[in-house]
């Protein structure tokens, strides 16, 4: 049975019409691997480029979690530069790292 874990992936973007501007679009969502996390990321990413494209909302997470929101207009994503691993909470913290000033 696979090991499904919280995974991040984050994917570098740019302005098109101003490259100098960069960003960087975060996907989070439950696989059992870096590479099924990056498959999985760029498919809720078409989905909800389709819909936007279309005039319709974006598709809401899905079951695994994944999900896309928040999609820039004019912004292109740099997939091949794109880095999935395990999610880190930001918010989270350990009794050292909450309570040490």
């Amino acid at each position: 049975m696979p090991n499904h874990e919280v995974y991040e992936v984050d994917v570098p973007i740019h302005d098109t019409a101003d490259p100098a501007r960069r960003g960087l679009h975060v996907f989070t969502g439950v696989a059992d691997s870096p590479a099924a996390a990056l498959r999985r990321a760029h498919e809720v990413y078409d989905a909800a480029l389709a819909a936007q494209q279309a005039g319709l909302e974006a598709p809401g997470k899905e079951p695994d979690s994944w999900g896309a929101s928040g999609l820039r207009p004019g912004w292109q994503m740099e997939w091949t530069a794109a880095k999935a691993g395990p999610w880190h909470n930001p918010l989270s913290c350990t009794p050292r790292s909450c309570f040490e000033l």
